[in-house]
């Protein structure tokens, strides 16, 4: 079965950058296997942050993933790359041909259940290049993505299908907040 059959790559946003949903690029079975391969393999801590002043340790879990060791700064906290395993290099390879970007790394975010999610942010950390693109693949279950204009407030939603993939680019880290609710 052909999963991006008939599926057209369409921006998300009304304006001032990119988002594009490809739906599901893993089938069912395949998901489920990544998944339970990942929360097997992948060493998940804790993340930290510090909000306000204070180091925070959130229920939500994390892995740093890339092509070197390289380290990722956000929230206050660094992350040094592991090398990638083979489940997530090939899931790499997959999100490059499907989307036409270029990745270097992953981070890796491990949410238990609904009751976790991520608050308005947006990936502008300075490490990252600026306009890069951005993928996210889901894996799990089903979830509600949301998008917030910094300026107009206008906000855009979208459920994350299991598998799926979603890319945002150009200038949206610089307009746009985007969130995962609980």
């Amino acid at each position: 079965m052909d999963l991006f059959e008939n599926q057209e790559e369409s921006n998300l946003l009304p304006r001032d950058g990119v988002a594009n949903y490809f739906g599901p690029i893993l089938g069912e079975a395949e998901e489920e296997g990544l998944f339970g391969e990942l929360m097997a393999q992948v060493p998940w801590e804790s993340d930290e942050v510090v909000m306000f002043g204070k180091r925070i340790v959130t229920a939500r879990k994390v892995a740093w993933y890339g092509d070197s060791g390289f380290a990722y700064r956000y929230s206050g906290t660094e992350k040094v790359a592991l090398p990638w395993t083979p489940e997530l290099a090939d899931l790499k390879k997959r999100v490059e041909e499907r989307s036409g970007e270029n990745f270097n790394s992953c981070l890796l975010n491990l949410y238990h259940d609904g009751s976790q999610g991520m608050g308005w942010h947006s990936d502008d950390e300075p490490s990252l290049v600026r306009d890069s693109a951005i993928a996210s693949v889901s894996l799990g279950v089903e979830r509600k993505f949301s998008f917030k204009h910094r300026e107009t407030k206008e906000t855009v939603a979208l459920m994350l299908e299991r598998g799926s993939l979603l890319v945002m680019k150009g200038e949206t880290q610089r307009f746009w907040r985007h969130a995962l609710p609980k």
